[in-house]
């Protein structure tokens, strides 16, 4: 018996690739079926980053993504995407961090000023620290 090779159907959306200035890369999709937007942004840094016999780091890393900004309260972030209608959410991978926002479209530089400001100036301190090294410890027991 020969095996069957599936072909990937093509899109039917336009896909644009460029990369700004400082070197980040930008991918557009624009499906304009309905009047919402998603925004992705992932980091280069996953779980392969970690030091050896060491774990955690980059889901830590990611919840303290969450903790607010030099521009944002903790968990303004939050409230400026339910606010607008919208859901969120990160995760962590091998190879990969990334964070997310679907949100009505007209919310679409809501979400890329979140995302900007978070990358730019996360709210990295000790408080915010310990309490998501309880949260990521619990995660993981569970």
């Amino acid at each position: 018996m020969v095996a069957r090779r599936s072909r990937i159907p093509a899109t039917k959306y336009p896909v644009e690739r460029f990369t700004l200035d400082n070197g980040l890369r930008v991918v557009l999709t624009p499906d304009r079926s309905a009047p919402v937007v998603g925004v992705a942004v992932l980091y280069d840094v996953g779980i392969r980053s970690e030091p050896e016999g060491r774990s955690g780091f980059a889901h830590l890393f990611e919840h303290l993504m969450f903790q607010g900004s030099e521009n944002l309260e903790k968990l303004a972030h939050f409230r400026h995407v339910q606010g607008a209608g919208g859901t969120f959410n990160g995760s962590t991978h091998l190879d990969y961090t990334d964070y997310y926002e679907t949100l009505p479209s007209n919310a679409l530089e809501r979400a890329l000023f979140l995302e900007a400001d978070r990358m730019r100036g996360p709210r990295l301190t000790g408080e915010n620290l310990r309490n998501q090294v309880d949260v990521v410890k619990e995660e993981i027991r569970v």
